[in-house]
């Protein structure tokens, strides 16, 4: 019978902001200076970097207190006269963690902008709140309005798919032809099967460009846990948002600098958009700049060319979305410990690894974003491209016989 299994990795990987006590310094950091001092200050044009800094540093951390939620409450209050930027932060805090307490001033809101990021960000809070299921017909007569003078606004046109899809059951056809050997002959591919409520892992999985998925030294298929959860939770059609359904462009890998992101090689990935379409569907032959949907299609196995969320990436990249890429982790687990993902972190809608750091001597002893390194590696290296698609919407961790059934019907 066949069988998926991980197994850990362990590396002498050293990482200083994996100790204890840096890692005690950019808790105190965060909460005293990035969260509290900049809280303090009044909330003016010229402050409000201040407290989009705060607002960022309240997602990572889920740092609470009666004095701070207080502060935020000032800012909704503000919330109609201040910067459009601001209202992005601030709407992206308020959908991450205060869902239902901000219902009355993001609907005012609403009811005022122009603009099609705020207008967005208003609804998707509006419909994950209390209210939400009475305010759909509503929303979609908005929406339409505001679709009207602007017909090919791909934020307007994926909120418009959404409100479309709040009454229906969620449904995924088969997805067994990606599983076929004949799928993107010659590419590279990692799967990324992800849950609808993406509170729960998915998995990750690798394929060779001979189309035969990449197996361990017991035989056994290769596949890591991995996080498609932004910190806001937001759809992935949205800036740091989840990371979008759909194709990725992979290509190459890096070393990030980023505290939170750490020393661990990431993968580089684009979405249409973001890079030319020579580059995106890595054809030397396509001349033009100008993105057609069609292209993107060709990707898709016939099967699936109908179903619209996997064209989520096409138009999160049409909307502006870039830099998601797959990494590991070093931002402290413990802020997320009675969350459903916990030990993995959620990031501003990249892929993610679980990796663990000894507190002690800042050294990585386990790392699946190694292990899916060394998978890709195994496979004939980063260039081909990556697939998220929600499988289903069972509130659990994707596990291996969830994509066992899939190799068993090629």
């Amino acid at each position: 019978m066949l069988s998926i299994v991980t197994a850990p990795a362990f590396s002498q990987l050293y990482f200083k902001g994996a100790l204890r006590a840096s890692q005690d310094k950019l808790y105190r950091n965060l909460v005293q200076n990035t969260i509290n001092k900049n809280l303090s200050l009044s909330l003016t044009d010229s402050t409000e970097d201040n407290w989009q800094d705060a607002f960022n540093a309240l997602e990572v951390t889920r740092y609470q207190s009666l004095w701070v939620n207080g502060r935020i409450a000032i800012a909704a209050e503000q919330l109609q006269s201040r910067s459009v930027m601001f209202q992005y932060a601030a709407l992206e805090l308020f959908y991450s963690c205060f869902a239902d307490k901000f219902y009355n001033e993001v609907k005012y809101l609403l009811m005022q902008t122009s603009d099609p990021k705020t207008f967005a960000l208003c609804a998707e809070y509006i419909l994950q709140s209390s209210k939400g299921a009475e305010n759909v017909s509503f929303l979609s007569v908005k929406t339409s309005g505001l679709l009207s003078a602007n017909i090919d606004n791909a934020i307007l046109l994926q909120l418009q798919n959404h409100l479309s899809q709040t009454k229906q059951n969620f449904s995924v056809p088969d997805i067994s032809s990606f599983f076929q050997k004949n799928y993107l002959p010659g590419k590279v591919l990692v799967f990324s099967f992800q849950r609808k409520n993406r509170d729960f892992p998915g998995l990750a999985m690798v394929r060779d460009g001979n189309g035969n998925f990449i197996k361990d030294s017991s035989g056994a298929y290769f596949s890591v846990p991995q996080l498609a959860r932004a910190n806001s939770n937001l759809p992935g059609y949205l800036s740091n948002g989840n990371t979008p359904e759909g194709i990725f462009r992979m290509k190459g890998y890096d070393v990030s600098r980023s505290t939170f992101i750490g020393p661990t090689m990431n993968v580089q990935l684009t979405m249409p958009f973001e890079r030319s379409p020579k580059y995106f569907y890595a054809d030397s032959a396509i001349s033009d700049t100008i993105w057609n949907i069609d292209r993107y299609k060709k990707l898709l196995p016939v099967s699936l060319k109908e179903y619209y969320p996997l064209y989520q990436s096409y138009y999160a990249g049409k909307a502006g979305r870039t830099e998601i890429i797959i990494h590991g982790s070093t931002v402290n687990p413990q802020y997320y410990a009675q969350q459903p993902y916990f030990p993995l972190t959620p990031t501003q809608g990249c892929l993610t690894s679980k990796e663990t750091w000894d507190p002690e001597s800042g050294q990585r002893t386990q790392s699946d974003q190694q292990l899916l390194i060394n998978a890709l590696i195994k496979a004939g290296g980063a260039d081909g491209y990556v697939i998220v698609i929600n499988i289903s919407d069972d509130e659990r961790a994707v596990v291996p016989a969830d994509i066992l059934r899939f190799f068993n019907k090629k």
